[in-house]
This record gives structure tokens, sequence and C-alpha cells, in this order.
């Protein structure tokens, strides 16, 4: 049963520093990002804890990279997690998600990864607005 690869990748939550403006964790400013699962990084930007230095996985991520891995807070996730879109399903290249699958031991998504219709253990990411 094909799934959608960024439920069994889980690459980039573990390769790549999530910095964003803190007001994305202020409920008062529009934003819903917990601030709990953030550090400050400067006096205008926050991160995702575990993200910062060094070895990288977001606290935020769940499960085994390369298995099956999602985002705990995916509907509250920041901007750069919105912004970051797989390899090809929009039928077009990123060369993030490549960098962060080529640094876990998976091969770059390709566009035929999309080419098989979804079954019926197909689950799609939700988008939000």
């Amino acid at each position: 049963m094909p799934l959608h690869p960024c439920l069994s990748c889980g690459a980039c939550c573990a390769h790549f520093r999530v910095a964003f403006h803190w007001a994305e964790t202020d409920p008062f400013l529009g934003g819903d990002t917990p601030p709990d699962l953030t550090e400050k990084l400067d006096p205008h930007r926050v991160v995702m804890r575990g993200t910062r230095n060094g070895v990288t996985r977001c606290v935020a991520l769940q499960g085994d990279v390369g298995v099956a891995a999602h985002c705990g807070i995916y509907q509250q996730r920041p901007s750069p997690c919105h912004e970051l879109q797989p390899a090809w399903e929009q039928g077009r290249p990123s060369a993030q998600c490549d960098r962060a699958r080529i640094a876990h031991g998976m091969p770059p998504l390709t566009p035929e990864s999309w080419n098989d219709p979804p079954g019926p253990g197909w689950t799609p990411v939700p988008r939000s607005a």
C-alpha cells in the first residue's frame, strides 16, 4: 500500500534547522506553533527544539526517519515547514528534499515517485490554507 512519501520519510525534520519569527508562537498575534517546542535563536527568531545545532531532529518529529515518520504538530507547524515541499509533488524538483533524503541514506524522489495512482492505503498530507 503506497503512502505519501513524507509519511515514511521525516528526513527534512531530522536535517534542517527550523528557524522562524517568534510571532508564529504568539496566539495574540495569530501564531499557533507551540512556544514550549521552541527556543530563542536571536532577538527576532526562534527555532524548533532539536534543530538548532549539530545532530538535528525536530522535537515534533514522531517515528523513525525513513520508516514511518510524521509531524506531531502538523496543523500547528511553523512557516518553514509549510514552505518546504517534497520533490516532484507539484511537478517541481526540491533541492532541500533531495539533500535531506540523501543525508539519511534515501534516494531522492523522482517524478515517477508520483506516477502510481493512490492505492487504498495512500494517505494524503493535509494542506492548510
